[in-house]
Protein backbone atom coordinates (compact mmCIF):
# COMPACT_ATOMS: atom_id res chain seq x y z
CA UNK A 1 0.00 0.00 0.00
CA UNK A 2 1.16 3.83 -0.98
CA UNK A 3 1.48 5.77 2.22
CA UNK A 4 -1.04 8.51 2.34
CA UNK A 5 0.44 11.97 1.55
CA UNK A 6 -1.43 15.24 2.49
CA UNK A 7 -1.86 17.65 -0.11
CA UNK A 8 0.72 20.12 -1.65
CA UNK A 9 1.61 23.31 -0.45
CA UNK A 10 -0.86 26.31 -0.83
CA UNK A 11 -0.08 28.95 -3.67
CA UNK A 12 1.40 31.88 -2.53
CA UNK A 13 -1.42 34.80 -3.06
CA UNK A 14 0.21 36.81 -5.78
CA UNK A 15 0.35 33.69 -7.68
CA UNK A 16 -3.89 32.41 -6.82
CA UNK A 17 -4.65 36.14 -8.64
CA UNK A 18 -3.19 34.57 -11.65
CA UNK A 19 -6.24 32.47 -13.69
CA UNK A 20 -5.10 28.36 -13.88
CA UNK A 21 -5.18 27.29 -17.82
CA UNK A 22 -8.24 24.67 -17.67
CA UNK A 23 -7.42 21.01 -17.34
CA UNK A 24 -6.26 18.98 -20.34
CA UNK A 25 -9.75 18.34 -22.00
CA UNK A 26 -9.00 14.54 -22.54
CA UNK A 27 -9.08 12.18 -19.46
CA UNK A 28 -6.56 9.63 -18.47
CA UNK A 29 -7.75 6.10 -19.48
CA UNK A 30 -7.18 3.19 -16.54
CA UNK A 31 -3.28 2.64 -16.03
CA UNK A 32 -1.51 -0.69 -17.80
CA UNK A 33 0.22 -2.01 -13.95
CA UNK A 34 3.62 -3.83 -14.37
CA UNK A 35 5.56 -5.23 -11.48
CA UNK A 36 8.26 -3.10 -9.74
CA UNK A 37 11.19 -4.64 -10.64
CA UNK A 38 14.04 -6.46 -7.85
CA UNK A 39 17.08 -5.09 -7.79
CA UNK A 40 16.60 -1.47 -7.28
CA UNK A 41 18.89 -0.25 -4.87
CA UNK A 42 17.62 0.34 -1.52
CA UNK A 43 16.30 3.62 -0.91
CA UNK A 44 14.90 3.88 -4.95
CA UNK A 45 12.91 0.63 -3.65
CA UNK A 46 11.47 2.33 -0.84
CA UNK A 47 10.64 5.31 -2.47
CA UNK A 48 8.32 3.36 -5.51
CA UNK A 49 6.96 1.44 -2.56
CA UNK A 50 6.17 4.93 -0.73
CA UNK A 51 4.67 6.37 -4.19
CA UNK A 52 3.39 3.54 -5.69
CA UNK A 53 3.10 0.73 -4.08
CA UNK A 54 4.41 -2.72 -5.09
CA UNK A 55 3.39 -1.97 -8.81
CA UNK A 56 3.67 0.97 -10.89
CA UNK A 57 2.33 2.56 -14.24
CA UNK A 58 3.54 2.49 -17.77
CA UNK A 59 3.46 6.13 -18.71
CA UNK A 60 3.53 7.14 -22.22
CA UNK A 61 2.92 10.51 -21.83
CA UNK A 62 1.68 13.30 -19.61
CA UNK A 63 0.18 16.88 -19.92
CA UNK A 64 0.73 18.74 -17.09
CA UNK A 65 -0.83 22.32 -16.00
CA UNK A 66 -0.22 24.42 -12.89
CA UNK A 67 0.88 27.90 -11.67
CA UNK A 68 4.38 29.08 -9.98
CA UNK A 69 7.06 31.50 -10.72
CA UNK A 70 9.78 32.41 -12.60
CA UNK A 71 12.98 34.85 -11.71
CA UNK A 72 14.32 36.27 -15.01
CA UNK A 73 17.19 38.83 -14.84
CA UNK A 74 16.34 39.60 -10.93
CA UNK A 75 13.20 39.88 -11.71
CA UNK A 76 10.14 37.38 -10.27
CA UNK A 77 7.01 36.73 -12.11
CA UNK A 78 3.77 34.44 -11.76
CA UNK A 79 3.41 31.86 -14.46
CA UNK A 80 0.49 29.70 -15.19
CA UNK A 81 2.29 26.54 -17.61
CA UNK A 82 1.10 23.83 -19.49
CA UNK A 83 4.14 21.35 -19.68
CA UNK A 84 3.20 18.58 -22.58
CA UNK A 85 5.44 15.10 -22.45
CA UNK A 86 6.17 12.37 -25.14
CA UNK A 87 7.29 10.16 -22.19
CA UNK A 88 11.20 9.94 -22.18
CA UNK A 89 11.56 11.77 -25.58
CA UNK A 90 9.68 14.83 -26.25
CA UNK A 91 8.31 18.08 -24.68
CA UNK A 92 6.76 21.56 -25.01
CA UNK A 93 6.46 23.56 -22.51
CA UNK A 94 3.63 26.69 -22.79
CA UNK A 95 4.48 29.66 -19.98
CA UNK A 96 2.62 32.66 -19.68
CA UNK A 97 4.26 34.99 -17.22
CA UNK A 98 2.81 38.32 -15.46
CA UNK A 99 4.38 40.84 -13.59
CA UNK A 100 2.80 43.11 -10.68
CA UNK A 101 -1.05 41.85 -12.30
CA UNK A 102 0.23 43.02 -15.85
CA UNK A 103 0.81 40.02 -18.73
CA UNK A 104 4.20 40.35 -19.39
CA UNK A 105 5.07 36.95 -21.50
CA UNK A 106 4.05 34.16 -23.76
CA UNK A 107 6.79 31.66 -24.23
CA UNK A 108 6.86 28.20 -26.67
CA UNK A 109 9.91 25.75 -25.56
CA UNK A 110 10.41 22.86 -27.38
CA UNK A 111 12.89 19.78 -27.42
CA UNK A 112 11.57 16.95 -30.02
CA UNK A 113 13.37 14.88 -32.21
CA UNK A 114 16.64 15.25 -29.74
CA UNK A 115 16.38 19.52 -30.69
CA UNK A 116 15.78 22.05 -28.73
CA UNK A 117 13.71 25.24 -29.41
CA UNK A 118 13.17 28.23 -27.52
CA UNK A 119 10.48 30.92 -28.93
CA UNK A 120 11.12 33.44 -26.73
CA UNK A 121 9.57 37.39 -26.91
CA UNK A 122 13.27 38.72 -28.03
CA UNK A 123 13.83 35.63 -30.36
CA UNK A 124 14.00 32.02 -31.65
CA UNK A 125 16.96 29.92 -29.97
CA UNK A 126 17.55 26.72 -31.83
CA UNK A 127 20.16 24.81 -33.29
CA UNK A 128 22.74 24.82 -30.11
CA UNK A 129 24.05 21.83 -29.13
CA UNK A 130 24.71 23.01 -25.68
CA UNK A 131 20.81 23.69 -25.79
CA UNK A 132 20.06 20.50 -26.49
CA UNK A 133 22.15 19.26 -23.85
CA UNK A 134 20.17 20.98 -21.41
CA UNK A 135 16.77 20.54 -22.51
CA UNK A 136 17.39 16.52 -22.66
CA UNK A 137 18.15 16.94 -18.75
CA UNK A 138 15.17 19.21 -18.43
CA UNK A 139 13.14 16.42 -19.85
CA UNK A 140 14.34 13.63 -17.28
CA UNK A 141 14.01 16.65 -14.36
CA UNK A 142 10.34 16.54 -15.31
CA UNK A 143 9.97 13.08 -15.63
CA UNK A 144 10.07 13.07 -11.64
CA UNK A 145 6.00 13.95 -12.56
CA UNK A 146 6.29 10.62 -14.71
CA UNK A 147 7.85 8.75 -12.00
CA UNK A 148 7.53 5.51 -13.41
CA UNK A 149 9.73 5.87 -16.21
CA UNK A 150 12.57 5.70 -14.15
CA UNK A 151 11.62 2.22 -13.70
CA UNK A 152 9.97 1.18 -17.25
CA UNK A 153 11.97 3.10 -20.00
CA UNK A 154 14.79 0.49 -21.43
CA UNK A 155 17.60 2.99 -21.52
CA UNK A 156 17.25 4.37 -17.86
CA UNK A 157 18.80 2.63 -14.85
CA UNK A 158 19.80 3.24 -10.98
CA UNK A 159 23.22 2.63 -9.42
CA UNK A 160 23.63 2.26 -5.96
CA UNK A 161 25.52 4.78 -3.55
CA UNK A 162 24.41 4.81 -0.21
CA UNK A 163 21.22 4.17 1.85
CA UNK A 164 19.66 7.59 1.04
CA UNK A 165 21.29 8.36 -1.70
CA UNK A 166 21.77 6.80 -5.70
CA UNK A 167 22.86 7.57 -9.59
CA UNK A 168 19.86 7.94 -11.64
CA UNK A 169 21.28 7.13 -15.91
CA UNK A 170 18.99 8.39 -18.48
CA UNK A 171 19.97 8.57 -22.21
CA UNK A 172 20.96 11.57 -24.45
CA UNK A 173 20.95 10.23 -28.18
CA UNK A 174 23.33 7.59 -27.64
CA UNK A 175 25.32 8.72 -24.91
CA UNK A 176 23.97 8.33 -20.84
CA UNK A 177 23.64 11.38 -18.61
CA UNK A 178 23.79 10.83 -14.55
CA UNK A 179 21.62 12.39 -12.07
CA UNK A 180 22.47 12.32 -8.18
CA UNK A 181 18.95 11.25 -6.49
CA UNK A 182 18.76 12.09 -2.79
CA UNK A 183 15.91 10.45 -0.52
CA UNK A 184 14.58 11.47 2.69
CA UNK A 185 15.58 8.44 5.30
CA UNK A 186 12.25 9.56 7.72
CA UNK A 187 9.98 9.46 4.69
CA UNK A 188 11.41 7.56 1.78
CA UNK A 189 10.47 10.26 -0.41
CA UNK A 190 12.63 11.95 -3.01
CA UNK A 191 14.28 15.12 -1.97
CA UNK A 192 16.34 16.53 -4.65
CA UNK A 193 18.03 15.79 -8.46
CA UNK A 194 21.33 17.64 -8.85
CA UNK A 195 23.29 16.90 -12.42
CA UNK A 196 25.76 19.39 -14.20
CA UNK A 197 23.96 21.52 -17.05
CA UNK A 198 24.17 24.03 -19.84
CA UNK A 199 22.89 26.97 -18.88
CA UNK A 200 22.92 29.31 -21.99
CA UNK A 201 24.25 28.50 -25.60
CA UNK A 202 27.51 30.19 -25.33
CA UNK A 203 28.10 28.40 -21.79
CA UNK A 204 31.77 27.16 -21.31
CA UNK A 205 31.07 24.96 -18.45
CA UNK A 206 28.17 23.37 -17.06
CA UNK A 207 26.53 24.73 -13.88
CA UNK A 208 25.37 22.64 -10.83
CA UNK A 209 21.45 22.31 -10.78
CA UNK A 210 19.22 21.19 -8.36
CA UNK A 211 15.65 20.29 -8.23
CA UNK A 212 13.96 20.16 -4.99
CA UNK A 213 10.66 18.71 -3.88
CA UNK A 214 8.77 21.47 -1.55
CA UNK A 215 5.50 19.30 -0.70
CA UNK A 216 3.56 16.25 -2.27
CA UNK A 217 0.18 15.61 -3.83
CA UNK A 218 -2.11 12.69 -5.53
CA UNK A 219 -2.95 12.32 -9.10
CA UNK A 220 -4.47 9.09 -10.24
CA UNK A 221 -2.74 6.97 -7.50
CA UNK A 222 0.77 8.59 -8.24
CA UNK A 223 2.20 10.29 -5.30
CA UNK A 224 4.53 13.07 -6.94
CA UNK A 225 5.87 16.40 -6.00
CA UNK A 226 4.70 19.85 -5.63
CA UNK A 227 5.67 22.31 -5.45
CA UNK A 228 8.67 21.37 -7.39
CA UNK A 229 11.66 24.08 -7.37
CA UNK A 230 14.80 24.14 -9.64
CA UNK A 231 17.98 26.06 -8.86
CA UNK A 232 21.13 27.22 -10.58
CA UNK A 233 23.17 26.25 -7.71
CA UNK A 234 25.46 29.34 -8.62
CA UNK A 235 22.46 31.68 -7.33
CA UNK A 236 21.64 29.91 -4.39
CA UNK A 237 17.62 30.46 -4.79
CA UNK A 238 15.22 28.68 -7.02
CA UNK A 239 14.76 30.18 -10.88
CA UNK A 240 11.63 28.67 -10.78
CA UNK A 241 8.96 27.18 -8.77
CA UNK A 242 6.47 24.87 -9.92
CA UNK A 243 2.81 24.08 -7.89
CA UNK A 244 1.01 21.36 -9.85
CA UNK A 245 -3.16 21.84 -10.51
CA UNK A 246 -3.81 19.15 -13.01
CA UNK A 247 -2.00 15.68 -14.48
CA UNK A 248 -3.64 13.64 -17.43
CA UNK A 249 -1.57 10.78 -18.01
CA UNK A 250 -1.68 8.38 -21.51
CA UNK A 251 -3.65 10.83 -23.90
CA UNK A 252 -2.84 11.60 -27.14
CA UNK A 253 -0.24 14.18 -27.40
CA UNK A 254 1.11 13.19 -30.75
CA UNK A 255 -0.47 17.00 -32.30
CA UNK A 256 0.07 18.67 -29.39
CA UNK A 257 3.17 18.52 -28.59
CA UNK A 258 3.85 20.24 -31.53
CA UNK A 259 1.22 23.04 -31.60
CA UNK A 260 2.18 26.20 -30.12
CA UNK A 261 -0.08 28.23 -27.51
CA UNK A 262 -2.48 26.22 -25.24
Amino acid sequence: MATEIKGGTPLPKQILKMKSFPPYPEATPPLEMVDLPAGLPAPVARYYQVTCGEQVPVIESAVITGRGRLRFRGLTFTSRFRFTHNAGRDYRHYIETTLLGYPIMKVNEYYLDGQGRMELPFGVIEGEPKIDMAANLGLWGESIWLPSIFITHPRVHWETIDDTTAHLVVPFGDQEDIFTVTFDPQTGLLQTMFTMRYREADDEEKIPWHIEAQGWDTFHGLIIPTPMAATWMDEGKPWAVFTLEDVAYNVDVSEYIRASGL
